[in-house]
């Protein structure tokens, strides 16, 4: 955490790492050979802490560099539901008060704390995930963006479920972004900032997230 003009500054994003799930960095330069560094990217459009698009999930769906961008920074609702169990979907009633201040235009942001599983192997098979109920029920409050600390927002080993989840949320203009990290060092709102590469036709990319609050 930073101090930038009185407001502190929360990084929420995976450092990519060469050797993580779809991250190959290897130099393409150097100084003793060329003069300079420079290193080569190869980047899984869902690798890290990254947005998604409605393309991947939708065969017509806007790309990445076609998302407003407008939805991807302002004020953000952090919803605490660190008390989910692994596996477990999350309903409309767990967000309890919270449904009060969620309204047209709203980004929030979940917290369940399963970033604290990034290194272990239930990262990808036990997270707790959006319930179909509940994608519905955040389409129809025409919010603008949600973000979560897992994987993904929907079950990755159950097909039905996880095309289900990401067509409601992306069909509903959606803005996705998964892997967040440090949520539980936020208070209940923040300005959250997440932009994406300005990849063009993409299905999703790589962001860095971060929160300011005062």
């Amino acid at each position: 955490m930073k101090p930038i003009a009185n407001q502190t500054i929360v990084d929420l994003s995976q450092p990519l790492v060469h050797g993580m799930r779809g991250v190959e960095i290897s130099p393409h330069t150097t100084i003793h050979a060329d003069g300079y560094n420079t290193t080569n990217l190869h980047l899984y459009s869902h690798a890290g802490t990254h947005m998604d698009a409605p393309r991947h999930f939708l065969e017509q769906g806007a790309t990445i560099d076609q998302w407003p961008l407008e939805k991807c920074l302002g004020p953000a609702h952090v919803i605490d539901l660190s008390f989910k169990e692994p596996n477990s979907l999350i309903t409309i009633e767990d967000l309890g008060a919270a449904t009060e201040v969620i309204t047209a235009g709203s980004r929030l942001l979940l917290r369940t704390d399963w970033d604290d599983h990034a290194a272990l192997t239930d990262y990808r098979t036990h997270f707790p995930r959006i319930s179909r109920e509940l994608a519905q029920w955040l389409v129809e409050q025409k919010i603008w963006l949600v973000g979560v600390q897992t994987p993904s927002v929907a079950s990755l080993s159950d097909r039905d479920e996880l095309r289900d989840v990401h067509q409601i949320l992306l069909r509903g203009e959606i803005v996705i972004v998964e892997c967040l990290m440090n949520l539980r060092l936020l208070p209940a709102t923040v300005t959250f900032i997440a932009l994406p590469l300005n990849v063009a036709h993409g299905d999703g990319s790589p962001v860095r997230a971060i929160a300011l609050y005062e």
